[in-house]
């Protein structure tokens, strides 16, 4: 892993860039009138090909940085991001940093907008979800001379440092656990597909282990939607309706293989003798459940104090800027909806 150029840019950058003066550059950035409509054009190309933000405190402060983590995930409806901002809460609470958060709802466009507001206010550093992003999301990162951690996943190139777990792993160890359970006909659900790149990534090592033993994938059911019990419990139905000899589910997380579960109870099936189930993600909030769904832990919140211990070292000192790999390892939960050997 290389290690990144954290100089911050300039107006003067831009001005090179671009071919135009910096008060030019001022003047199009503060979106001043007296300026061409091509040289406005050519200006606004060249910050966004560099990442270049302007700062809204420039001259407010002598450090150029306030107290602040931005932290950019897609969702807080799920009750995965809540464990990890618990995590990142845990670690800046005994620090002069304070989180502040923004949403994406696994839209790339979005994440631009988002990243684009938190940097313009010169955050002491990044934590951000996945390691997919758009092109001028990267160049933002790259360019902010600030510390970035890219947390969830390992299976990609981090732009800094990266903390999370291999899902195309976690997907194969499950699709192992159901093989040895003696399971042949195998479905999957999965919702937020294919924007879920954490979800894609557990589906392709899941199906990648099953062909290996010989095995190919009976039926899938994807939603691009969110994950809801209902919809868990829907998208169940579907399956099974078109596919009715199927013996076991995969589901890409546990909210939607809760509903699934309830439906099957519902639906008096013999779990996990005539069919079994796994989810993802260990949600503590579904163990009151009248089975416990089998399922593993994602790590979430250790993902989240291992990203805000990274950040609240460099800010520390910030000679110590070599990025950092962090893989963490996922356990199985066999639950009461995998058959035991």
């Amino acid at each position: 892993m290389t290690k990144p150029d954290h100089r911050p840019l300039t107006l003067r950058d831009v001005s090179e860039a671009s071919g135009v003066s910096e008060m030019t550059v001022s003047r199009v950035l503060r979106n001043r009138g007296d300026v061409s409509d091509a040289t406005r054009q050519r200006v606004l190309e060249a910050a966004k090909r560099l990442g270049y933000v302007p700062n809204k405190i420039a001259g407010a402060l002598a450090s150029q940085r306030v107290n602040l983590v931005a932290v950019i995930i897609p969702s807080m409806s799920n009750m995965v991001f809540p464990e990890v901002m618990t995590g990142i809460s845990q670690v800046l609470e005994e620090t002069d940093l304070q989180p502040v958060v923004g949403l994406t709802d696994y839209l790339p466009e979005k994440e631009e907008k988002v990243l684009y507001e938190m940097l313009s206010w010169r955050p002491s550093g990044i934590i951000i979800a996945g390691l997919e992003h758009s092109d001028a999301s990267r160049a933002m990162l790259r360019a902010s001379g600030i510390p970035v951690v890219e947390i969830m996943d390992v299976d990609g190139t981090p732009v800094d440092s990266v903390v999370g777990i291999s899902h195309r792993r976690a997907g194969q160890q499950m699709a192992q656990e159901i093989i040895r359970a003696g399971y042949k006909r195998i479905g999957f659900v999965g919702t937020k597909m294919p924007l879920d790149h954490r979800a894609r990534k557990r589906f392709e090592g899941f199906t990648e282990a099953l062909a290996k033993a010989g095995i190919e994938m009976a039926d899938q059911e994807f939603y691009s939607g969110g994950s809801a019990l209902v919809k868990g419990r829907e998208l169940t139905e579907a399956l099974l309706t078109r596919t009715p000899d199927l013996d076991f589910i995969y589901y890409s997380n546990d909210m939607i293989g809760a509903g699934g579960l309830m439906h099957l109870i519902g639906q008096g099936v013999d779990i996990p003798g005539q069919i079994g189930l796994a989810g993802f993600n260990g949600l503590n909030l579904l163990k009151g459940l009248p089975r416990e769904l089998a399922t593993m832990d994602a790590c979430r919140q250790e993902i989240g104090r291992r990203a805000a211990q990274i950040i609240a070292a460099r800010v520390d000192d910030p000679t110590n800027s070599a990025p950092v790999r962090i893989a963490l390892e996922p356990t199985i939960t066999e639950g009461d909806t995998l058959r035991r050997d």
